[in-house]
């Protein structure tokens, strides 16, 4: 899926599939309990399931996200932030 994004989200882990993250547009710093990783336009980074994650921008970013169908953005069900389709 594409997504745009600005400012924090939330700290989560995903732990049945690993995080794909491919910068379309932007900069975003995924912000790690080892230390965070900042993409640009182009780069991409594979997170492993299971590590804690936030991700941040500080301008609207684009990103291309790779993970299986119904995965919620927050790794649980019951505190997905909400999804809106355009």
């Amino acid at each position: 899926m594409v997504v745009k994004v600005k400012g924090p989200f939330t700290w989560h882990k995903h732990d049945e599939t690993d995080d794909f993250f491919l910068s379309l547009k932007g900069r975003i710093t995924i912000q790690m309990r080892e230390g965070n990783v900042t993409l640009g336009p182009g780069e991409m980074f594979v997170l492993p399931r299971g590590v804690e994650h936030c991700p941040v921008a500080d301008d609207e970013a684009h990103l291309l996200l790779i993970e299986p169908t119904g995965t919620p953005n927050t790794g649980h069900s019951a505190t997905a932030a909400r999804r809106v389709v355009i």
